[in-house]
């Protein structure tokens, strides 16, 4: 795990579970009014297509490079920002299992939410992470999670 010792944010790329509840203390500040935790979750379909379970891989040391920029980035846009947590999970998730967590403590809600939504929106474009779909009728694909466009 790496965590800036200036700003006490948190990066990780894991093996283990994510916890919910470590990544919100992590982010805990007195000084926030707000804290948004997005959590991502392996769903059972994709486009239709029955998922069983997804392999994710990382470039583990670009990676957490990629979360700190992020983080640097935040800050530029919403200076108040009081800490950034961005832990993903590699290796084999079944479907509900999570696989990546960020959150954002600010000062207001508003900044809060705009400012997680840009790092997970950033880490889907900008980190080399990588999952492999594993479908219902036995084929696998691998895809950038780039390449996983959020549908508004």
């Amino acid at each position: 795990m790496a965590v800036s010792t200036l700003t006490g944010d948190s990066f990780r790329i894991t093996f283990a579970p994510l916890s919910l509840e470590e990544v919100y203390r992590l982010a805990d500040d007195g000084a926030n009014g707000a804290i948004v935790l997005m959590s991502g979750t392996v769903r059972e379909q994709t486009d239709g297509k029955p998922v069983i379970y997804l392999d994710y891989q990382a470039y583990e040391p670009m990676a957490i490079e990629v979360f700190k920029q992020i983080a640097q980035e935040i800050r530029q846009n919403w200076p108040d920002t009081n800490r950034v947590v961005i832990h993903h999970r590699t290796g084999k998730l079944e479907i509900g299992e999570i696989s990546v967590l960020v959150a954002v403590g600010c000062p207001h809600r508003g900044e809060a939410f705009e400012a997680c939504r840009y790092a997970i929106d950033t880490l889907k474009h900008n980190a080399p992470i990588w999952k492999k779909e594993h479908w219902a009728d036995g084929s696998s694909d691998w895809v950038s999670i780039g390449a996983c466009e959020e549908k508004h």
